[in-house]
């Protein structure tokens, strides 16, 4: 319910602070004072296109604010929780637009797309107005209210989902089908791949005991002709060997051996380097005598590395990087076959998702069909009450075409009236008259009031082409509505002023520079006056007086 609307420096408005209840509120006021601004500006707030023209002249921009209490509309609550907007107190929309034409946006102080105020909004507030947006030209609207009248909302937003799960479904089996092709040769290519590094059969760390092996075999003629080499200086050449000096050595000394000092020293250091020459001849004895050099292993190592290093290059990386590159292949093997088996789940889990909406949207359709005739009469009785005698509305279900299951269901749902005896039923959308496209709409409205899941109805003047007897029927119906939730009427007519709850009353104050447009709260003896006015015109009489007496009276019984 719309419970505060604040407007600065929007058209001729300087300031405007409304408190808004429950029931029916009626907005009167002379021709030109600017009635309809206050639901041109609370249009803004909900989503409605604005310029620079909005903007009071001389204000750099116009500020509008409108509160709503969503304590009985969880559907709003719940669309705020999912874009983590709720918080305490009333919701607050806030449009700002500045004299340049920029506009800004903004739902409980966060800045949010213009979108976002026009999704919110048509869950908090039904505008009827002879503009050709309203509501009720919109095809949705007709299946929403049929499906509320039916008591099928809650059905129809399963249908809805089970439609999207089915079309969400059919386009991720797509996406998987429409690479087949591609995806059974990637598949034939990884295998043929992994067959080769499988069969190659490379162990751990083989690479780098292959090469260092191999470095070995290469290099076995060079080592043992060093060791020969070393053996003959060491101890078989003829010209002095290592161990024959270190002997003549130790002789010329051994007299000398137990002298103190460095002299004893020398012979122990000669004497040690002997024992290590000898050992060292030893060992290099026993390594000749048992080396064998084997070409035939050294052919192996060979033929094993060229199919490493051949392999490496064929998949254009470094030899050591195979391991890593089998991992790979193996992984991504591993997900094209998860594609296969995805794609068969998926395939199964679009037969159940069809079979499940056609289950519910066959049930829904059966319930629409029931409820269509019952809304159109219905519709039809109010029509005759206002002022539409020999008035007719149907509702039309035209199954849609195509098999492909659908958010709206089997049909689309489109209310078809015809305003005058003899005319041909047409569609809402091109009713020719104002006046008679908003009658049609509060005859529609009354009877689905009921079952409405918005809390605030606006109706724009829905009394232009009327009067007498059908303007008291419209009054009443406004009643009604109000005594069932929150109405805001703009209205020429008593007879509707005098039904309301509440009375506004739009004026233009004059001051020396300027003009604004205030709005005044009229109670007692003031709305009387304003509907004697209403009544007979700028001279008021005792007798408009007392019979715009009687009209507030009649309607509070």
């Amino acid at each position: 319910m719309l419970v505060h609307l604040s407007v600065h420096n929007y058209a001729i408005v300087e300031h405007l602070d409304l408190e808004l209840s429950s029931g029916m509120t009626v907005i009167t006021g002379e021709t030109g004072a600017g009635k309809s601004i206050m639901l041109d500006a609370l249009g803004l707030t909900l989503g409605g296109r604005a310029d620079s023209g909005a903007v009071r002249p001389g204000a750099d921009k116009a500020d509008i604010l409108a509160s709503f209490d969503l304590s009985a509309i969880p559907e709003a609550r719940a669309w705020l929780s999912e874009r983590d907007l709720d918080g305490d107190g009333p919701c607050i929309l806030r449009r700002v637009i500045t004299a340049e034409g920029r506009s800004r946006a903004y739902i409980n102080g966060a800045p949010c797309p213009q979108g976002d105020l026009r999704s919110l909004g048509e869950l908090l507030i039904d505008i009827h107005s002879q503009h050709e947006h309203q509501s009720l030209l919109k095809p949705e609207t007709h299946r929403r209210l049929l499906d509320e009248f039916a008591g099928a909302s809650e059905l129809a937003r399963q249908v809805h989902l089970a439609a999207q799960r089915w079309r969400q479904t059919r386009q991720e089996l797509e996406r998987l089908s429409s690479a087949g092709d591609e995806q059974r040769a990637r598949h034939q290519l990884l295998s043929y791949q992994l067959d080769e590094l499988e069969n190659l059969g490379l162990g751990e760390n083989e690479l780098v005991r292959l090469e260092q092996e191999h470095k070995t075999l290469t290099q076995s003629g060079q080592v043992l002709g060093a060791c020969r080499q070393v053996l003959d200086l060491c101890s078989e050449s003829d010209a002095g060997n290592v161990l024959s000096v270190l002997g003549s050595s130790l002789q010329r000394l051994s007299t000398f051996q137990d002298q103190p000092g460095a002299l004893g020293e020398a012979f122990g250091l000669l004497t040690s380097a002997q024992i290590q020459v000898e050992e060292a001849v030893s060992e290099l004895n026993r390594f000749v005598d048992g080396f064998e050099a084997d070409p035939q292993r050294q052919m192996q190592v060979e033929e094993r590395l060229d199919a490493l290093y051949t392999l490496a290059r064929k998949h254009r990386v470094q030899p050591d990087e195979l391991g890593e590159l089998q991992k790979r292949l193996q992984a991504e093997l591993e997900t094209l076959n998860a594609d296969d088996q995805a794609a068969e789940r998926l395939a199964d889990e679009l037969i159940a998702y069809e079979r499940h909406y056609r289950e519910k949207a066959g049930e829904l359709s059966a319930l629409r069909q029931e409820a269509a005739a019952r809304l159109a009469s219905a519709v039809e009785q109010e029509m005759q009450h206002l002022g539409m005698p020999g008035g007719r509305l149907s509702i039309e279900l035209r199954e849609l075409p195509g098999g492909d299951p659908q958010p709206q269901g089997l049909e689309n749902v489109e209310f078809l009236v015809s305003a005058n005896p003899g005319q041909p039923l047409k569609g809402l959308a091109k009713v020719a008259s104002g006046g008679e496209l908003s009658r049609i709409s509060l005859a529609i409205q009354v009877i689905t009031a009921q079952t409405s899941r918005v809390p605030t109805l606006v109706f724009d003047e829905v009394d232009v082409g009327i009067g007498g007897p059908t303007a008291e029927v419209v009054g009443q119906l406004l009643r009604r509505l109000g005594e069932r939730g929150q109405v805001l009427t703009v209205t020429h007519l008593p007879q509707v002023a005098a039904q309301g709850h509440h009375h506004l009353f739009v004026h233009k104050e004059r001051g020396s520079a300027e003009t604004r447009t205030a709005v005044a709260s009229l109670k007692d003896g003031a709305r009387v006056e304003e509907i004697a006015r209403m009544l007979g015109g700028v001279d008021m009489t005792r007798e408009s007086l007392a019979h715009a007496r009687k009209m507030v009276a009649s309607a509070s019984i």
